[in-house]
């Protein structure tokens, strides 16, 4: 089985659906982060599996860093609370909600060859564990039959990926489990069942790995088997109804080199979908996320009958919507894409729709489902990193993601369960895409920005993409505002220049530009400024003087303004000269290709370091963006300030140096507080409009370790 799959279908209705305001959209409406339900708030922390009570009042979460379940109260969702954790003997893997009783998945394994575990009933009223079934192996997913009959379990029984080259055939073999519930919603052990399910598959079939469960109304479970590539559907007395292969799809136009750049042209033939998380959409047809494994992962997702039929398959549509938005992983290009990996299914106000979260994009994928042979993807909604898990309330609008990537040993963003409500308006997300270009455009990592004429932004990225150094074309008079054009950065008659970071851009007034590189001597990068033309041929290179270099450090240029024949440029934070956390806004005289600076006042930080992002001239004054390096609920200063003109008189490198008075003009945090995730931590971009408009970007980092969140948006800067 297999299908050839490229077409930009979903990619134009998105588009539509942007410029055409939505009568009914979901937005982000809360953040919650796990760390505040644990008593150890440093501990690593995570949320994978979500469920949520029969009322729709407390959601329940696996987390399996601290062998936990977590609970969260939304009676007001916009406002979730912490409501307490329940140890577990092991690590659970996944978690569903029967009434008010959570069954949970818990693997006891002390070796990767003598697997164990159990399946417990929890009273959520109260935290107590009211049973405990051995089921013999290690679990992975839990699934409810609709009517509280049953829970199934797959024994995945993993293998161990650092022998045999990580592939399938080790022993023992996985299976199903199959456990009868009371009325009351608990586990009657006695009844425990397995379900043996070798012999089905074309690959390794002596060595089942079930992964994800999901039962439909006729008690009928669909179970995938990842790595096998397989798929089967069991009645509710365990028999075989059928199986089959779930194929594979040829997929064009993907980028599959990881070498800092995106480019979308390689071809990949016959990839096996090797789907992970499944989900009925009615009895006859179910949903898979082909997130792969061992031999591919085809980077989109499939409506299936359960006969075997594909009935839909998205093949690149959805990574491409992800490209588009600036969400596509470029660390993941040679491996498996976006990875789809989570996948659920309701109806929202009449309309049945699909939502595919991709877990290294970390976004989820909002699919109106009325024809199941041509679903249309309505939104792309952000969300934290990692997503594992969804869980949707219909009857309540809400749609929830849980997270795993808690990033609490790089000093990073905790993990985070995210609100999403569905109601009457337009998407507040994406803030800026290049859906609607002439071509496929991918970008990310957007740092330096300056303002044109007729609204047009240009901004830099920056070293993420290594071997691509951009300037973007935005259009900030649609909206979401949209990248138009891009021009790559070149030199030697055309080829992607090297060794640059680009964090600043300026105009030359000739139609090119000046791009402020910051510099890294331990990767040979130089601290220099590039004067390029409009096709973006570096026209000259203006190195740092030495007396600079002599006090280098590693953070430098990070924004670059002209002001007549001078150009001054931010220096992120301070160098050797510098006293305190003092740091410099150096000049350079085109005309008489003289250096100087002046010391501008940074705020004293509690954590971290405070330094600068951008500066960009405008009328009487230099404005300038201040951030701390903090994220989340660390983060405590994002802010424009400004300068006046009359203050900016460099004196000689060297000496010593006129020290400038700012002004604060606008706190940043409650705007991006605005987009109820959590705090980022890189405002980098700042441009101005002659009649004072201005926009404000963040930084992405490329979606790595990040959950690739871009905000653009326009700011009131006053008098």
């Amino acid at each position: 089985m297999s299908t050839k799959f490229f077409t930009m279908t979903s990619v134009f209705a998105l588009t539509a659906s942007m410029a055409t305001a939505q009568d009914m959209a979901f937005n982000r409406i809360a953040s919650f982060e796990t760390a505040t339900n644990n008593a150890d708030y440093m501990a690593e922390s995570s949320a994978e599996i979500i469920a949520a009570t029969a009322d729709g009042m407390t959601l329940v979460y696996t987390d399996s860093p601290m062998g936990v379940i977590g609970m969260i109260d939304i009676t007001t969702p916009s406002e979730p609370q912490p409501a307490g954790t329940v140890a577990l003997n092991g690590e659970p893997t996944s978690v569903s909600v029967v009434g008010n009783v959570a069954i949970v998945g818990v693997n006891t394994s002390e070796s990767y060859t003598a697997p164990s575990g159990n399946v417990v009933s929890i009273n959520l009223a109260d935290g107590t564990i009211t049973d405990s079934c051995d089921l013999g192996g290690q679990p992975d997913s839990v699934a409810i039959a609709k009517d509280g009959s049953f829970a199934v379990i797959a024994i995945e029984n993993e293998r161990d990926e650092d022998l045999g080259d990580g592939r399938t055939g080790q022993m023992p073999a996985g299976y199903l489990s199959m456990v009868e519930l009371t009325s009351e919603g608990q586990l009657d052990c006695d009844t425990t069942r397995a379900i043996e399910m070798t012999g089905l598959a074309e690959i390794d079939g002596h060595d089942p790995e079930p992964e994800f469960v999901d039962v439909n109304s006729l008690g009928e479970t669909v179970v995938t088997m990842q790595e096998n590539n397989h798929l089967a559907i069991v009645a509710a007395n365990g028999s075989i109804v059928n199986h089959f292969s779930a194929g594979s799809v040829t997929l064009e136009n993907i980028d599959e080199d990881e070498e800092g750049a995106l480019n979308f042209t390689a071809t990949q033939e016959n990839v096996v979908r090797e789907p992970d998380a499944v989900k009925w959409i009615d009895d006859e047809h179910f949903a898979t996320a082909n997130e792969g494994d061992m031999d591919g992962g085809s980077r989109g997702w499939t409506i299936w009958n359960k006969d075997g039929t594909v009935v839909y398959e998205s093949g690149t549509d959805f990574e491409v919507a992800l490209i588009q938005m600036g969400h596509y992983p470029e660390e993941r290009s040679g491996n498996k894409g976006v990875e789809p990996e989570s996948i659920e299914f309701n109806t929202f106000n009449g309309t049945p729709m699909v939502f595919v979260g991709a877990e290294r994009s970390s976004a989820v994928g909002v699919y109106d489902v009325s024809d199941l042979a041509t679903p249309v993807l309505m939104q792309v909604l952000p969300s934290g990193i990692g997503p594992e898990g969804y869980v949707t309330l219909p009857e309540r609008n809400l749609l929830v993601s849980a997270n795993e990537v808690d990033l609490i040993d790089d000093g990073g963003v905790r993990a985070h369960v995210m609100m999403y409500e569905y109601g009457a308006g337009t998407a507040q997300y994406p803030t800026l895409t290049s859906a609607g270009a002439d071509e496929l455009i991918g970008w990310g990592a957007i740092s330096g920005m300056v303002a044109g004429e007729n609204g047009m932004v240009y901004a830099v990225n920056d070293s993420f993409y290594r071997a691509q150094p951009s300037i973007f074309t935005i259009d900030t008079t649609q909206t979401p505002a949209a990248i138009v054009d891009v021009t790559r950065v070149t030199r030697e008659g055309g080829f992607a220049a090297q060794k640059l970071d680009l964090e600043g851009i300026a105009l030359d007034g000739e139609g090119g530009f000046f791009l402020a590189s910051e510099g890294r001597t331990d990767r040979l990068i130089p601290h220099a400024i590039y004067h390029v033309d409009a096709s973006g041929e570096i026209q000259d290179e203006i190195p740092f003087p030495a007396e600079l270099l002599a006090v280098e450090r590693r953070f430098g240029s990070e924004g670059i303004t002209k002001i007549g024949d001078t150009l001054w440029i931010a220096i992120q934070r301070n160098w050797a000269d510098d006293d305190g956390n003092d740091v410099k806004l150096v000049s350079y005289n085109l005309e008489t290709e003289e250096w100087g600076a002046v010391t501008y006042p940074t705020e004293d930080p509690e954590t971290g370091w405070v330094g600068l992002s951008e500066i960009t001239v405008h009328g009487d004054y230099v404005y300038l963006i201040e951030r701390d390096n903090q994220i989340g609920s660390n983060a405590v200063l994002k802010q424009i300030t400004r300068v006046s003109l009359d203050q900016m008189h460099p004196a000689p490198l060297g000496g010593d140096l006129p020290m400038v008075e700012k002004e604060i003009v606008r706190d940043l945090i409650p705007d991006l507080a605005a987009y109820n995730g959590y705090i980022v931590d890189k405002v980098e971009g700042l441009a101005i409009f002659e009649d004072g408009t201005a926009f404000v970007s963040t930084d992405n980092d490329g979606v790595d370790d990040s959950s690739g969140e871009t905000f653009f948006w326009s700011v009131a800067l006053g008098e």
